[in-house]
C-alpha cells in the first residue's frame, strides 16, 4: 500500500562500548590514528585531527551490524556522533579532493512511502517494477508499481541481502545461510524455496574430508563452504554465472549459479567483511570493519576459481561500510562510518580521486545509476551526486525518513523516455520500517527533496567542488 509519511519517533544507534566517545574525542581529537591511502597516487597522508568511530576486533563487529536500540538515545554520546565533518573545519588530508553538500530550496517531491509495520528495513532489490525488501521480521516482501503484490518468509532470519537473477532470487541472512527463491513460471506472485547455499548434497559430501573443516573461531571448526556468521551482502558478477557473498566470519565466498556449487572461500579481512561489489573484467572489491578496500582479480583454475589480491585502496581505523561500482566500471566507490565517501579511478590504477562530504554520521549505503551516485546514512538522509568526469556535485540532498538509511536500489524510469529526459527510480529502505519512492533527474540542479518540507534542517553545510586539483575552496 501507498501511505504518505507519518510522524514517528527517532531511530538510533547505539553501542555500549564506545557511547562516550564521542564527547571524548571532541575534547581530545589530536591521538586518534589517520587513514592512509594505500597504493595510490598522489599518496595521501594525514596532517589534521581526525576523529572517527572505532571499530569492534571481533568477527561480528558492532559496526558491520550498527546496533539498533530504539529505546535509547545516542545525541553526541551516540558512536555516530563522531564523526568530525559535522563542523566545518579544513581538510584532515594534505592534498584532498572535496565535494561536500549545500543547502538549497525544494525543487522535487517524492513519489510514496510502502510501508508495512513488521519490521525495519535491512535489504532492497529492484527488477523492472517489482520491488524486494527484507527487514528484521523474516519476511521478503515482494511490491509491483508501488503496491504490495505477495510476500513469502524465511526461518533464517534477518534478511540482510537480496540478489536477483532472472527467475531465481538469492537472500542472505543473518544465521549464515544464502536461500535460493524460484519465481513460479504459471503465478508470477508464487515465489518457492529452492534450496540453500551450501547445499545438503554439498555438505554431506564435504563433511566426511577432516581436510575440509578450517578454525573459524578459538576451538571450532566449520566446513569452508559455509558462512560461519551472518551474511552481509551478496554481489552478482556482470555475466551472472558468479555469486559474492560476504560475511561476518571475515570471508568471500563464490558461487556457481548454474549448480550453487561454493567454488572458493576468501580469506580477505582482519575483520567483518561489510561489502562486496563486482567490477567488470573479473575484478572484485570487498570493503570491511578492519577499515580497508581491497581489490581482486578473479583467475579461471580449471572448473574452479581463484581470486588473487590486486591492491589494498584504503587502509584506515574507522570501518568500511558500503561500496557501489559506477555502471561502467571506471569508478569504485567507498563509504564509512566517518561519514565520508572516497572513490576511485580505474584507468588510472586505481588512484584516489577525492572524497565526497556530504554526511554527519556514518555512510551505511551506496548506489550508481547512470552519471548519479546515491548515498545514504545514518543521519536519515540520502546525498545525490552528479559526476562529470572525476569532478562530483551534490546536486540534491533526499530528506524524509525517520531513521538511518540501510539500503538503497535503483531502477531506470522508462517513462521518462519518452518525455526525452534521463530519470532514475530511487528506492531507500530505512530502519524507520518503511521504503521511500523517489524520481531523480539526471538534469537536477541544486535543490533538496523532502517528503516532508518541514522537516529541513536549519543548519547549513558549505559547499564544496571536487577536482584532480584538489580545489578546497568554500563556495
Amino acid at each position: 500500500m501507498i501511505v504518505r509519511e507519518e510522524t514517528k519517533g527517532d531511530i538510533m544507534f547505539s553501542d555500549n562500548k564506545n557511547k562516550n566517545n564521542g564527547n571524548k574525542n571532541n575534547n581530545n581529537n589530536t591521538n586518534i590514528p589517520r587513514p592512509q591511502f594505500m597504493q595510490s597516487e598522489p599518496r595521501l597522508s594525514t596532517t589534521d585531527a581526525l576523529t572517527d568511530t572505532m571499530r569492534s576486533s571481533s568477527a561480528a563487529s558492532p559496526m558491520s551490524p550498527y546496533n539498533y536500540d530504539s529505546g535509547r538515545l545516542s545525541g553526541d554520546s551516540s558512536p555516530m556522533m563522531m564523526s568530525p565533518w559535522n563542523q566545518s573545519k579544513s581538510s584532515p588530508f594534505s592534498k584532498p579532493q572535496w565535494s561536500e553538500c549545500e543547502e538549497a530550496v525544494p525543487q522535487n517531491s517524492i513519489i510514496g512511502s510502502l510501508v508495512r509495520e513488521e519490521g525495519h528495513i535491512y535489504s532492497l532489490a529492484a527488477s523492472g517494477d517489482l520491488l524486494y525488501t527484507g527487514s528484521d521480521s523474516k519476511n521478503i516482501r515482494v511490491w509491483k508499481n508501488l503496491q504490495e503484490y505477495c510476500g513469502f518468509k524465511s526461518n533464517s532470519g534477518l534478511v540482510k541481502a537480496i540478489i536477483i537473477s532472472g527467475q531465481k532470487i538469492f537472500t542472505g541472512h543473518q544465521d549464515g545461510k544464502i536461500r535460493v527463491w524460484k519465481v513460479s513460471i504459471k503465478n508470477p506472485s508464487v515465489h518457492k524455496r529452492a534450496g540453500t547455499l551450501p547445499t545438503l548434497k554439498d555438505i554431506f559430501k564435504s563433511s566426511i574430508k577432516p581436510s575440509n573443516y578450517v578454525e573459524v573461531r578459538k576451538h571450532r571448526t566449520a566446513l569452508w563452504i559455509k558462512h560461519s556468521d551472518a551474511v552481509s551482502c551478496l554481489s552478482l558478477s556482470p555475466d551472472k554465472n558468479y555469486l559474492y557473498s560476504a560475511s561476518w566470519d571475515r570471508t568471500i565466498k563464490v558461487w556457481r549459479i548454474a549448480d550453487s556449487k561454493c567454488l572458493e572461500s576468501i580469506t580477505s579481512h582482519e575483520d567483518a567483511v561489510n561489502s562486496v561489489v563486482c567490477g567488470n573484467d573479473g575484478v572484485v572489491f570487498s570493503g570491511s570493519a578492519d577499515g580497508t578496500v581491497k581489490v581482486w582479480r578473479r583467475e579461471s583454475r580449471g572448473k574452479g576459481t581463484k581470486h588473487v589480491p590486486v591492491k589494498t585502496l584504503l587502509k584506515q581505523e574507522c570501518a568500511v561500510t558500503a561500496l557501489a561500482v559506477e555502471p561502467t566500471g571506471s569508478m569504485v566507490y567507498c563509504g564509512a562510518s566517518d561519514g565520508l565517501v572516497n572513490f576511485w579511478e580505474r584507468d588510472k590504477q586505481f588512484a584516489h580521486g577525492g572524497v565526497l562530504k556530504g554526511h554527519k554520521l556514518a555512510v551505511l549505503c551506496l548506489s550508481a545509476a547512470g552519471t548519479l551516485v546515491f548515498s545514504g546514512s545514518a543521519d536519515k538522509t540520502i546525498c545525490v551526486w552528479r559526476r562529470d568526469g572525476v569532478i562530483h556535485t551534490c546536486v540534491s540532498v533526499l530528506t524524509g525518513h525517520d531513521g538511518p538509511v540501510k539500503c538503497l536500489a535503483v531502477e531506470h524510469d522508462r517513462e521518462s523516455d519518452a518525455r526525452g529526459e534521463q530519470r532514475w527510480i530511487l528506492y531507500s529502505g530505512s530502519l524507520d520500517k518503511s521504503v521511500k519512492v523517489w524520481s531523480v533527474s539526471e538534469s537536477l540542479q541544486h535543490n533538496r527533496m523532502t517528503s516532508d518540507v518541514d522537516s529541513l534542517p536549519s543548519e547549513s553545510d558549505s559547499s564544496y567542488s571536487s577536482g584532480r586539483a584538489g580545489n578546497k575552496k568554500r563556495n
